[in-house]
């Protein structure tokens, strides 16, 4: 999982399979922020969808899995390990305090 892609050579960008996943870890962490904004402005007051902790979740093993596997960077481990352990911890409240079917339950 090394090994540049080769296929991408032609666009002058030098990813490998590891940096394609730390890649789409870091846009679904990032993009966790939009499916929160959608939310609030729908209900026209701050509102934490279910999405935004399972999008913290993936994101973080993502791009965990690319800090511990692809770089071996302690900085990145450590950046991404604790976040893992809050989102979990918060969506393990969420659904002891709303039960399974958030979604059909007032905000």
């Amino acid at each position: 999982m090394d090994t540049p892609i080769t296929w991408l050579a032609w666009t002058g960008v030098h990813a490998s399979p590891w940096k394609l996943v730390g890649w789409l870890g870091a846009l679904m962490f990032s993009g966790r922020w939009f499916v929160q904004l959608i939310a609030s402005k729908r209900y026209g007051k701050p509102v934490v969808p279910r999405a935004f902790w399972y999008m913290s979740i993936v994101g973080s093993l993502m791009t965990l899995s690319y800090f511990v596997f692809g770089k071996n960077d302690s900085v990145g481990i450590l950046q991404n390990l604790f976040p893992a352990f809050t989102a979990l911890y918060s969506l393990y409240l969420d659904i002891q305090h709303r039960g399974w079917k958030r979604d059909r339950a007032t905000h």
